[in-house]
């Protein structure tokens, strides 16, 4: 139970990131993700994006005698995608075959890991009520 726990909370994370990295200003996510790979010029703002090309393996490969492998998860790359207006994070976007044992946009993680650690840091300093 204990192992499915900790499986789902990996992939919520970036589930969690589209939700409380909007409103971000553009270089606190640049210090937390590193400097994009690409971006682009729109008349409202900007988007930059984020490339996971290795392929990302699932937890769960088994390896016998023989050079024998049995790979029982899936394997993702992943492209996050952040639209920015008024130099802050208005939408985020995953795109690739990002699907692995540990859900939908779980080689999206490494992406988004520290940008969604510091605005929970973030959100717990501020007041209550806001």
């Amino acid at each position: 139970m204990a192992c499915l726990l900790a499986l789902s909370s990996c992939a919520n994370v970036p589930l969690q990131a589209k939700r409380d990295l909007v409103g971000m200003a553009r270089s606190d996510l640049i210090a937390c993700a590193g400097v994009p790979d690409n971006t682009a010029a729109l008349p409202d703002g900007e988007v930059l994006q984020w490339r996971q090309d290795q392929q990302v393996q699932g937890p769960f490969t088994l390896k016998g005698p023989m050079s024998l492998e049995l790979d029982l998860s899936g394997h993702g790359t992943c492209h996050l995608v952040v639209r920015l207006q008024q130099e802050r994070v208005a939408q985020v976007e995953y795109t690739g075959p990002s699907g692995t044992l540990m859900g939908p946009y779980s080689a999206c993680r490494p992406l988004v890991l520290s940008c969604e650690q510091q605005a929970r840091q973030v959100r717990r300093s501020l007041p209550s009520g806001r």
